[in-house]
């Protein structure tokens, strides 16, 4: 079974022209800790090193809740970089909510102020109001087999990916702070383009747009799409694809509402773990392999990664760094 994949199939690396708003994976779980809090991961870029500015920073991460099933979000977090006046760079957290939590930038309550940006791989973090944050390199978390991925599924269990780093953004809050329960989560990247600011990436579920669009007009065109249009814009070709893999037309419809729109699922107060959320070790790419071939192949024989953190911000140090 020969099937063509971007570089970095069944994740969402590689997918945007800038590395630095190229979103590459998305978490949502329980805090360890307990005390009814959960831990919000964002990951970007999948070049990231220490010997560059690894973010971008006239951009807006942001963090975009929908508690009512309207596709459009109730509670956003917005992470804004600034440089430091003793060199480096600061983060600043915003909460909004209701209208407010739709639009983009420096809006609503800052409940995370001038947070220091660590690089050299400490884990300090900044902690306010019942808010505990971390953004700077670290491990990238994300695990499978790439190469077996680009040779017909044959795995061997090598993951490349366990040497590389990310950049981490780590949120851990008060579940009441998330909005009503159960909560539909993704995360965008918004940056100015010739002078407009627009979204550039855009990620909810593992490995959505890598697995499902193959043309990199797609791919990009995907990225800028906000989750109440993707099903109009993409549906059938989630469909079409999946047919390509021999699954009946029904069976092909169905299972592409499930990934559309791109959105994480998540209710602190059932179990934990993907599709309830996604924790840090949850084997998402065997659930994609198993889809990609109908169920011929379930595991990639590649497992989590053994420099995660039982502590806040949970992503393992960053690997030694080197030139992208």
């Amino acid at each position: 079974m020969a099937l063509q994949f971007w570089e970095s199939g069944l994740s969402d690396h590689f997918d945007t022209e800038d590395s630095r708003t190229d979103i590459t994976d998305l978490y949502v779980f329980p805090s360890p800790q307990g005390g009814d809090r959960s831990v919000l991961i964002l990951d970007i870029n999948p070049d990231a090193s220490a010997l560059e500015v690894s973010f971008d920073p006239a951009a807006s991460y942001e963090l975009k809740i929908d508690t009512d099933g309207d596709l459009e979000a109730e509670v956003a977090f917005h992470i804004l970089f600034a440089s430091s006046a003793h060199g480096g760079a600061t983060a600043t957290v915003y909460r909004a909510s209701d209208a407010a939590a739709r639009e983009t930038g420096a809006i609503g309550e800052a409940v995370i102020a001038d947070a220091p940006v660590s690089m050299e791989g400490s884990a300090g973090f900044a902690a306010s109001s019942g808010y505990r944050f971390f953004a700077g390199l670290r491990s990238d978390p994300h695990f499978k087999d790439a190469k077996g991925l680009h040779n017909d599924f044959q795995f061997t269990g090598d993951d490349p990916i366990a040497q590389r780093n990310v950049f981490g953004i780590v949120l851990e809050v008060p579940n009441a702070a998330l909005g009503a329960a159960p909560i539909r989560l993704w995360a965008r990247a918004m940056t100015p383009v010739h002078g407009k600011v627009t979204q550039v990436d855009q990620a909810g579920r593992p490995g959505i747009n890598n697995t499902f669009n193959g043309p990199e007009a797609d791919r990009l065109a995907f990225n800028e799409t906000p989750p109440a249009d993707q099903r109009a814009r993409f549906g059938d070709k989630f469909v079409a694809f999946l047919q390509s893999l021999g699954y009946p037309e029904a069976e092909a419809s169905e299972l592409a509402l499930g990934f559309l729109p791109d959105m994480l699922e998540y209710d602190p107060s059932a179990p934990p773990g993907y599709p309830n959320g996604r924790r840090l070790t949850d084997d998402t790419a065997d659930l994609i392999v198993a889809l990609l071939t109908r169920g011929r192949v379930t595991s990639d024989l590649a497992g989590p990664h053994t420099d995660l953190l039982d502590e806040f911000p949970y992503l393992g140090p960053p690997h030694r760094a080197t030139n992208p």
